[in-house]
């Protein structure tokens, strides 16, 4: 009833009429093509587009630069160039941070500040008498020494550094081992800044003069060097950085981590000499540190009695004397073939042992028990250069140990049944060989590696009874 009009005539709906595309419009065409010339755009926009263009251009000469290199990623990057402005703003960089964290540092004063709040504010525990806090003391201790000291050692009293240490059952903790902790953070901090210092290409990494610049500052603060010869210096830095380097840059690329400085064996041995023993020290137990003035001497007293002819450096007729003859020849032979390196003339007779080859010779020797000085022995083992030791290897070592054993009035052994003992204590993985892996396995390398080198090692070995019951003979006559 709605379809029709009010005088009852119908009408149709008109068509309607088809909109074209707007890209078939003649007037949007000229727009974009106005607009795509940047004719028509803002000076914001202008500058929108030139940075898009220009980004645009860096990124697709980056990729045409990755395609020509191929898969292999750029691993060198130049370092600045010296009196570059580059080069002093990296230098004005780091000195200003290791300030800063030098800042940051408790000294002298201020850790016997934190000592004194820890013994006026700890718990004597009844039953053995230690010094002790739990974490309400911990908690008070903190907020005291922050009156006193300052917020810099605020860093120590957190709730993670007091569940580090051990807890007694009512969840107390020894005061000593937590200072002991603060000191030796602050210890490791102020050496890790003083050898950044001396890092010249701030790499991480020292190299051997700096290393010796290094303990060279050192040396005033260590009590048991205050008496060194000042001649003798330059010579104990030496000794003392090779022994760094023997045990932090084991592939010898001749610089050594700053972190694997700091986590190693060597520095806390050095940091040792602070302390000024208030009882005699006997000259073994100073030989025993290599840092010791005694030590250092000992070895530079050596070289020169070994060096005959005076010519700083060691023939292999010469090295033979050492340990008063008792290495073996074909021992001597592989130390030349592999830690020594062959003169300017390229013949074999111009190659001889310098100093610092004798250093780690002497280290190697003395340190036979840790991988570095059984890597360094195992390379010279290793006759065929396979990585791996076979029976021929072994009676072809102890061939010579077996000589000097008999020429030395010791009864007559059988080389097969040392073989034997030797595959026994190693047990390696593989029967037929053994490898280097084996050897630090079975705890024993140092011990097997002495026996296939020294007459003197395999004697120690075949009387370790006798020498053990003797090391414990003296205390008991003492207590008679």
């Amino acid at each position: 009833m709605y379809s029709g009009s009010s005088d009852g005539e119908s009408h149709d709906t008109p068509p309607q009429r088809k909109i074209p595309p707007a890209s078939s419009m003649l007037w949007v065409r000229n727009l974009r093509r106005y607009i795509g010339s940047g004719a028509g755009l803002g000076s914001e926009a202008l500058m929108e587009l030139e940075t898009k263009r220009i980004l645009l251009e860096i990124f697709k000469d980056k990729q045409q630069k990755s395609q020509e290199a191929g898969t292999i990623p750029s691993f060198y990057k130049k370092k600045p160039e010296e009196g570059s402005i580059s080069g002093r703003v990296q230098r004005l960089a780091k000195y200003r941070f290791l300030k800063k964290q030098s800042d940051l540092l408790l000294n002298s004063d201020d850790l016997a500040a934190m000592w004194n709040c820890l013994r006026e504010n700890c718990v004597i525990d009844d039953a053995t008498g230690a010094e002790k806090m739990n974490y309400e003391d911990f908690c008070h201790i903190a907020s005291v020494c922050t009156e006193q000291i300052g917020p810099k050692c605020r860093r120590f009293f957190s709730p993670s550094n007091f569940m580090k240490f051990e807890k007694d059952e009512a969840g107390r903790i020894a005061i000593l081992p937590f200072y002991l902790y603060v000191m030796r953070t602050v210890s490791l901090t102020q050496a890790r800044i003083d050898m950044s210092e001396l890092d010249e290409d701030s790499d991480g990494f020292l190299q051997s003069h700096e290393m010796e610049s290094y303990i060279l500052g050192l040396i005033p603060n260590l009590a048991q060097l205050r008496d060194m010869p000042e001649p003798f210096t330059q010579m104990y830095c030496r000794i003392a950085s090779q022994k760094f380097f023997f045990f932090c840059d084991p592939h010898r690329r001749g610089k050594a981590c700053i972190k694997k400085i700091l986590l190693s064996n060597c520095l806390q041995e050095l940091m040792e000499l602070h302390q000024e023993s208030e009882e005699e020290v006997t000259d073994t137990e100073q030989a025993e540190n290599w840092f010791s003035l005694t030590s250092a001497q000992r070895i530079c007293d050596m070289f020169l009695a070994l060096d005959k002819d005076c010519s700083g450096s060691l023939s292999k007729q010469e090295l033979k004397e050492y340990a008063d003859g008792t290495l073996t020849e074909i021992f001597i032979e592989r130390v030349f073939d592999e830690h020594v390196r062959r003169g300017k003339s390229g013949s074999g007779n111009s190659r001889e042992m310098d100093f610092d080859s004798f250093l780690d010779f002497v280290l190697a020797l003395e340190n036979k028990d840790t991988q570095e000085g059984l890597t360094y022995l195992f390379r010279c083992l290793d006759l065929q250069g396979r990585g791996f030791l076979t029976t021929a290897d072994i009676h072809s070592l102890f061939r010579d140990v077996h000589q000097k054993w008999i020429e030395g009035g010791n009864y007559e052994l059988c080389i097969e049944d040392v073989r034997d003992e030797i595959w026994d204590m190693v047990k390696p993985s593989d029967p037929l060989k053994i490898t280097l892996d084996d050897l630090l396995g079975c705890k024993q390398g140092g011990t097997v590696a002495s026996m296939l080198i020294d007459v003197r090692g395999f004697w120690a070995h075949d009387n370790r009874e006798n020498l053990l019951q003797e090391e414990e003979e003296p205390p008991e006559e003492e207590s008679q």
